[in-house]
């Protein structure tokens, strides 16, 4: 969807919503100390002070009539204010790499998006003042995407975020988010908006936690990137942690200890900042510590992004290559030349070697202008991925089209997957589709009925990749972005691992490999029991591959064959995750 279209006013029709920042913290501290439960999202282990993001600005939500008169005037301050944002930003995104800089530009962007700045002068029009026009405006969008969930629901916290940024511009107060510590902190947070966690520095942010928030966030992709030990969905146990507390976060048990010992916090960390060490020393290939190979591949968005994995070295291809988002823009279907053009950039950055690419998942939470159905009353389960193709016939040829064009161009041996494959007649139809252009087929185990027919799926193509943020969502009946269900969204749910090892186990009687694509792959831990149900690939940011190789390196055949058995017959997600780390990390 183009940017001008998330701000049509036209486009919404949801109620507002408040949009009120929480109240400040002054719950005590819990007696005598506690150990908090939250996510664990990116493993490691900090011990500083913590040190809570700067309150958003309180929201007006109505104020006295502005005079014809001035509301020119009004209309100009709120153009000043979000321009000096909007730079602010830039400048930001120009300093920053990989994801972070994506984020910040995408931040920047909205806050001059036209579709939105109208809204604002509607508002203003209508004879209110500018902080006012601005709450106004925001609220009815974030409305909007919260009602088709998804993607776009997340998509609310970088318009609240905009929103504070321009509310405290206009009003001459500081800028709402992450300070600028001089000393090592822990970073507690409601949550945290994309540009705020884009921006960190990891020589003075140790952790970060949050109250809200689920292991697929922005916040966990970009602590991710910089390796920062995080934690989310905390929930209200963390108002309790004042601002200079000494507290440990463990990101691999999601743990935060309120008052623990300084000394025994300081030999974690210690222990952790070897293991980072030893992070940033590897290169790959990965091998566990008996000799058995896994492939890491990285998943990528666009060339830019493909050239800059490559870059380090650690990918020995691309596990996922996503082509809807290099068109979230485009009014109408590109030209098969003009994809086929995008295609060579990615093939170009990683010559004769594996890339795996994912034809267009629209749809649902990633509405494409030319490529959506509209007015659905549930896009999850509606018509988005390959079902497009059966809705408007022509785009999904076209798009394998500009995929063998550009592999012939590259000298490329491109594989190419179906989203939302969910029965074997369509895996059979799209098999034939890809050979008759000379294109390895494949398919995407993201809805449950896939993984339970994956021998008769593999009797038509060759190989399987599992989404395990859709594959989640599906097999437990819960939005992955909800941050009220990360309990249910968590992939160490020991159902959605018994699908795995179900798609997994049929991989290896058709002896057609089978890989992992979705944010699981990214979990050290929990990485080591994907290759220990079968799985023959892991696909990740390419950033988050180093911790992932390092963790497999440390473990044997048999530990992870033992921690695959133990968490797919545990009883609940913790229980999983809790056995895996006793056999892999306790030695058991």
């Amino acid at each position: 969807m183009p940017v001008d279209a998330r701000f049509d006013p036209a486009a919404t029709n949801g109620e507002s919503a408040d949009g009120q920042p929480s109240e400040s913290r002054e719950t005590a501290a819990p007696a005598g100390g506690a150990t908090l439960q939250g996510i664990g999202v990116v493993a490691g282990i900090a011990a500083s002070p913590a040190l809570w993001a700067r309150p958003r600005p309180q929201l007006p939500t109505d104020g006295p009539e502005v005079p014809e008169a001035d509301r020119a005037e009004q209309k100009e301050q709120f153009d000043t204010a979000a321009a000096t944002v909007s730079g602010r930003l830039q400048g930001r995104a120009e300093e920053a790499e990989g994801h972070a800089a994506e984020v910040l530009e995408a931040t920047a962007s909205l806050v001059t998006d036209k579709g939105w700045r109208r809204a604002v002068n509607k508002h203003v029009e209508a004879g209110v003042n500018a902080v006012v026009a601005t709450v106004r405006a925001t609220d009815t969008f974030v409305a909007k995407f919260e009602k088709i969930g998804g993607l776009m629901a997340e998509r609310t916290t970088d318009l609240k975020d905009i929103r504070d940024r321009v509310v405290a511009e206009l009003r001459g107060e500081p800028e709402p988010g992450v300070p600028s510590p001089d000393e090592p902190v822990i970073l507690l947070a409601d949550d945290l908006a994309p540009a705020d966690t884009a921006g960190l520095d990891p020589e003075f942010v140790r952790g970060i936690a949050t109250q809200l928030g689920g292991k697929t966030s922005h916040t966990a992709i970009i602590a991710r990137q910089f390796g920062i030990p995080c934690v989310v969905g905390v929930g209200a146990g963390l108002e309790g942690v004042q601002d200079g507390a000494l507290i440990l976060l463990d990101g691999e048990r999601g743990e935060i200890e309120t008052t623990p010992d300084p000394a025994k916090a300081k030999e974690r960390a210690d222990e952790s900042a070897q293991m980072q060490t030893k992070i940033r020393a590897w290169s790959g290939p990965a091998v566990t510590a008996d000799g058995t190979r896994v492939q890491l591949l990285a998943n990528v968005q666009d060339g830019a992004g493909a050239r800059a994995a490559a870059g380090t070295g650690l990918p020995e291809g691309v596990g996922l290559f996503r082509t809807e988002l290099c068109f979230l823009s485009a009014q109408s279907e590109p030209s098969v030349e003009t994809q086929a053009g995008i295609y060579r950039e990615v093939f170009g950055a990683f010559p004769e070697q594996k890339v795996v690419v994912r034809t267009l998942d629209a749809g649902s939470d990633k509405p494409l202008a030319f490529a959506t159905m509209p007015d659905e009353p549930n896009p999850s389960l509606g018509v988005r991925g390959v079902r497009i193709a059966f809705e408007q016939p022509g785009v999904l040829e076209r798009q394998l089209d500009a995929v063998a064009v550009a592999a012939k161009g590259t000298g490329a041996e491109p594989w190419v997957m179906a989203p939302m494959i969910a029965t074997v007649d369509e895996a059979k139809w799209y098999g034939e589709m890809c050979r008759d252009r000379g294109l390895i087929p494949g398919v995407m185990i993201e809805v449950p009925s896939a993984a339970l027919m994956g021998d008769e799926l593999l009797e038509h193509v060759e190989f399987f990749s599992i989404g395990t943020n859709d594959l989640t969502q599906y097999a437990m009946a819960a939005d992955r972005m909800a941050s009220q269900l990360s309990e249910l969204t968590d992939p160490w749910q020991p159902a959605v691992l018994k699908l795995i090892k179900m798609a997994a186990e049929a991989g290896q009687r058709a002896g057609k490999p089978v890989g992992v694509c979705g944010e699981a792959a990214a979990d050290p831990l929990l990485a080591c029991v994907l290759v220990g149900l079968g799985v023959t690939s892991l696909s990740a940011a390419a950033p988050a591959l180093a911790a992932v190789g390092v963790q497999l390196g440390q473990a044997t055949d048999d530990q992870i064959a033992r921690a695959a058995q133990a968490a797919v017959t545990a009883p609940t997600g913790q229980a999983a995750q809790d056995a895996a780390f006793d056999i892999l990390k306790g030695g058991k």
